[in-house]
Parts: C-alpha cells; structure tokens; sequence
C-alpha cells in the first residue's frame, strides 16, 4: 500500500505527532522526512527502532493510540495516489484477482480503500496489524485460502523481495515507491507500464 498505491506519510506524520505530544514523548512536530525511512517495517516495530530507551508497555500504549488517530484521521486526509494508480486497479480487477497486504496497523487497509472507493476490486487483505504476522505469512495465507496458482507480489522495497522470496512467490518491483532493490522477476518504472503489460499477457 504504501509506497506502491500511494504516499501517505505526511498524514502518518501529523497523526503521530498528535499522540506522541499527548503522551509528552516528543515536543516538536514529526516530518515526513522523520519518519519516511521507517515505511514498510511492521507497525508496532517502528515505535521500537524510534524509541529504543521506551519500555514495552509505552510502545504498545503508542501503537494503541495511533490505531486511533489514525483511523480517525486516514480515511478524511488520506494520501497522494500514484499516478494511474486507481485506473490500474480498476483495469487489472477485469483479468486479476487482486488482494493487499501491508505491514500497517489494523483498519489502514479499510482506510485506504474508504479514501479511494477501490473495495470493490479487491478479493480480500491482510495487515499486519490484525494478526501480528510477517508478510510472508500473509502471502500464504491467502494463496491457501484462494487457491491461488501462480501468485506474485507487487511491492517498492527490498524487505517486500525479501518476503517474497520467504513464501516462494515472485516478486515485482515498483521504483516510484520508497525503496530500492536489485533482484525482482520484473520493474516497472510507472503504474501504466505495469497495467499495459499485465493486461497484455
């Protein structure tokens, strides 16, 4: 989701600052630029990475009050859509069975499909948040309940080729997104291209 449907971070940041200055945790705003580098880690785990002297207790305490905050904030601010994004969706739910994973918190997929009106193109998804588990995991999850044959993956950094890898399903690099990596079964530099050539096979 993030990263590959769309750049939501700024609304992540002002989410974040909100109960992280309720809590007396921080005293200035966080940026984009604060928190951008910890896209595409599981949720409760960038609380960790950014606050390692916190004891456990007030890190979920964190995680619980930005599932709030952001819930309520998310689907009203939403995020900056990829170009061509939505009309890729839409194209590819014709040929495709179209499922998301990401590693946010519980109720951000909802959120992002309330913002964009794209539920209906979507089979199912999982998120991290909901039952704590890495995305390969999540990966075969739904390749077992759906059946799935020749499943891939389409994800912007080499975390998201590295789970891929872990749950033996090719993975395919978007470079618009907030990572790199070298190792993919193909890159597409635009949502259209990768529209074109899914839809062309």
């Amino acid at each position: 989701m993030d990263g590959t449907l769309w750049d939501a971070v700024d609304t992540y940041a002002y989410s974040w600052t909100q109960v992280l200055k309720e809590m007396g945790i921080i005293d200035k705003p966080l940026t984009k630029q604060d928190i951008q580098g910890y896209m595409g880690m599981e949720a409760k785990q960038i609380y960790k990475v950014m606050f390692p002297e916190l004891p456990e207790e007030t890190i979920e305490q964190i995680y619980q009050n930005i599932i709030v905050k952001t819930d309520e904030l998310l689907p009203k601010m939403g995020g900056n859509i990829y170009p061509d994004v939505l009309e890729g969706i839409e194209q590819l739910s014709r040929k495709y069975k179209l499922f998301m994973l990401s590693n946010c918190q519980k109720g951000s997929i909802r959120d992002f499909m309330i913002y964009t009106e794209t539920k209906q193109y979507f089979c199912d998804y999982i998120e991290y948040g909901s039952n704590h588990q890495p995305k390969h995991i999540n990966m075969k999850t739904l390749i077992d309940r759906y059946n799935l044959k020749a499943p891939m993956y389409i994800g912007d950094t080499d975390s998201d080729r590295k789970q891929s890898d872990l749950a033996y399903v090719p993975f395919i690099f978007v470079s618009w997104g907030f990572g790199k990596t070298d190792s993919y079964a193909h890159k597409f530099d635009s949502m259209k291209e990768l529209t074109e050539y899914f839809m062309n096979l």
